[in-house]
């Protein structure tokens, strides 16, 4: 590939601290598929993805990126592209079938095999606990808004930790706890598919016990370790001045943001949207929090646009707050989600600003578009190469200003099950070919692998 003057890399390159570290991530249900492999038991998204009418086109996790069994040509892959790290989640069904008891040795050896591979070829391994497939059997008791599952996820946590702690240095326990929450048991969106927002705050309210509970076990079992969250936050403008405009930003902000922040920060619950909540807030102990929490290393930031928040206007009194996804015509992904990468900018500088984390990684950056696969087999994705370009243009600026991010994924390495959209949108910097599992590195691909040469 040839690239062009106003994405060389090297321009970039020299704003980043020495030692900053380039990575990519996935999460274990989009892509490892061999869903009944050695032992694994079924996940909410085997179950969910399995119902007529949950995905786009029907598709499933069953054999997704056939990464379990082909994890040595996908470790070569990461080299050959230079990824200084890798994020990726365990399976929690593949390692304990029914979410409790003994380990399932079979489905440990699978991760010792992915682990060592990453080690032997200078990829630091970044562990997530938990990418939201959460064994049916304790769906099946009552998921996460019942309170035994942060038991059960304690549990789980010091099988990992007794297996890996030697080996892995940098933990994750949940990612995007929101998205667990809410789109899971409040929206019905994602698995399993409940439409309950007091449950979906109770499941809110355990993923914060859990965490707790994770850094605990994993603090003692290895006190070197490095551990943090994966939260999607989003920088939010109201869309006027207006007083309802503002205070529906407010919301939204405590909503989205500051419901998963503050309490992780050892803040506890924002007292704001505590009071919005009100009744549905019933069985919690929303002080609980207030105290006890341990405090992160790192504070992983997922970051895909930008939410713009107008209140309901006349006519909409029964309409929840909406986001407006595009203000001034700006392009938009095929999630059709705004590309706002200053928004990346403004929010790592909020974080610092205003809660000080000791270290930031950006755990989830990228797009999804329409890929073209030419004649001779190439990807030239030029609209995802420009998408990741200005969001590390953003990310320098950030450190510029004296945020202290030390580490960037890209989200994600390859094409995979995009949960309820099935297959049909592609985040890859390497284009999969789900019929013949061919990789083949993307034009974005390329730009990031010659980014992360051009430190060397």
């Amino acid at each position: 590939m040839t690239t062009t003057p106003s994405v060389a890399p090297g321009r970039l390159i020299d704003r980043f601290p020495p030692g900053f570290a380039w990575g990519a991530a996935t999460s274990a249900y989009q892509i490892e598929g061999a869903v009944h492999a050695d032992g694994r038991g079924p996940s909410i998204w085997d179950t969910y993805s399995h119902t007529p009418g949950m995905t786009e086109d029907g598709g499933t996790g069953d054999i997704a990126c056939d990464h379990f069994h082909r994890l040595e040509e996908d470790l070569d892959l990461m080299a050959s592209m230079g990824l200084g790290a890798y994020r990726f989640s365990v399976a929690w069904p593949r390692v304990q079938p029914t979410g409790s008891g003994p380990a399932n040795l079979k489905g440990l050896e699978f991760y010792d095999r992915l682990v060592d591979g990453l080690l032997e070829r200078g990829i630091d391994p970044w562990l997530t606990l938990f990418h939201w497939d959460l064994p049916q059997p304790l769906e099946d008791a009552g998921g996460w808004p019942d309170r035994d599952v942060v038991a059960r996820f304690a549990e789980y946590t010091a099988i990992l930790v007794e297996r890996f702690g030697d080996r892995v240095r940098n933990w994750l326990t949940l990612n995007e706890p929101w998205c667990i929450a809410m789109l899971g048991y409040g929206i019905g969106r994602h698995a399993p598919g409940i439409q309950d927002w007091s449950a979906a705050l109770r499941a809110a309210h355990h993923t914060h016990l859990a965490h707790r509970a994770a850094v605990g076990a994993i603090r003692a079992a290895v006190p070197d370790a490095r551990i943090g969250v994966a939260l999607n936050l989003h920088h939010v403008e109201a869309a006027t001045e207006t007083d309802a405009d503002r205070a529906a930003a407010r919301l939204h902000d405590g909503t989205a943001n500051r419901w998963f922040l503050d309490p992780v920060m050892g803040r506890g619950y924002p007292r704001d949207v505590v009071e919005a909540y009100g009744p549905i807030l019933e069985g919690i102990d929303v002080g609980e929090l207030d105290t006890g929490t341990l405090p992160v290393d790192i504070l992983g930031v997922n970051y895909y646009t930008r939410n713009v928040i107008r209140a309901p206007r006349a006519g909409e009194a029964n309409a929840p707050v909406a986001t407006v996804m595009t203000r001034g015509g700006l392009p938009e992904t095929e999630m059709g989600w705004e590309i706002h990468p200053d928004g990346l900018r403004q929010l790592l500088e909020r974080i610092h600003r205003e809660y000080a984390p000791p270290s930031i990684a950006i755990t989830e950056n990228g797009a999804a578009f329409v890929d073209e696969v030419a004649a001779d087999g190439s990807v030239q994705d030029d609209a995802r190469l420009a998408y990741y370009r200005d969001h590390v243009t953003a990310t320098a600026e950030a450190i510029e200003a004296g945020v202290p991010v030390e580490t960037y994924f890209a989200w994600s390495l390859m094409d995979n099950f995009e949960w309820g959209f099935g297959y049909t949108k592609r985040f890859g910097i390497v284009h999969v070919d789900f019929e013949t599992q061919q990789r083949t590195i993307k034009a974005s691909g390329e730009w990031y692998r010659d980014l992360i040469a051009s430190t060397r």
